[in-house]
């Protein structure tokens, strides 16, 4: 994948995806949909029947270290493949107080007191992920995070997302939406 991607979310009447059930957690929610497709584009496509779209653009690790980026590169499963038939997407957004902070004090935060990469390490390579920036963008999102696994890892998913958001990082989130997906006309 090249260092720089601009992805869609579009949510409407059809698409690869089904949405299971999209949950608040905290902020405001989007408008319900019943499939969801994710598309590399330029981002001056038009979406037509779309409910919502969502962008976000795939960069560079930035709160990671050289040897952090390496052990996921490694560990990581690529998305896309045949057996991971669920997925989330959980868009997010920081507080202000959040972006006030320095580079260096927002990775303390990060790593070394909610330990953000230690927890996802151990879930891989069974769940897939690829973090989308919007912020720069002027999306109502400052990430989109992306998540494939298959339908015997949803518990472990689970489980992931449970711990994340119960560290010291996730205080400073004030919207959050949790997006279940299914691979559309699969059942299990």
């Amino acid at each position: 994948m090249p260092a720089q991607s601009l992805f869609s979310f579009v949510a409407g009447e059809a698409g690869d995806w089904r949405i299971e059930r999209m949950d608040v957690i905290c902020g405001e929610g989007l408008p319900a949909a019943p499939c969801l497709s994710m598309v590399r584009s330029d981002g001056g496509e038009r979406q037509n029947g779309a409910v919502w779209v969502l962008r976000g653009v795939t960069s560079n690790l930035r709160y990671t270290t050289g040897s952090e980026r390496q052990s996921l590169v490694s560990r990581q499963a690529g998305l896309g493949r045949d057996e991971a038939r669920r997925a989330a997407l959980i868009p997010i957004s920081k507080t202000g107080q959040w972006w006030q902070l320095a580079q260096d004090e927002r990775r303390r935060i990060f790593e070394e007191t909610s330990h953000h990469i230690g927890i996802g390490y151990r879930y891989l390579p069974a769940i897939a992920r690829q973090l989308h920036h919007c912020r720069d963008l002027g999306e109502p999102f400052d990430f989109l995070t992306w998540f494939e696994y298959d339908a015997s890892n949803e518990a472990a998913f689970d489980d992931l997302v449970a711990k994340l958001r119960e560290t010291e990082e996730w205080r400073y989130v004030d919207r959050e939406v949790d997006i279940r997906l299914m691979r559309d006309g699969k059942a299990e």
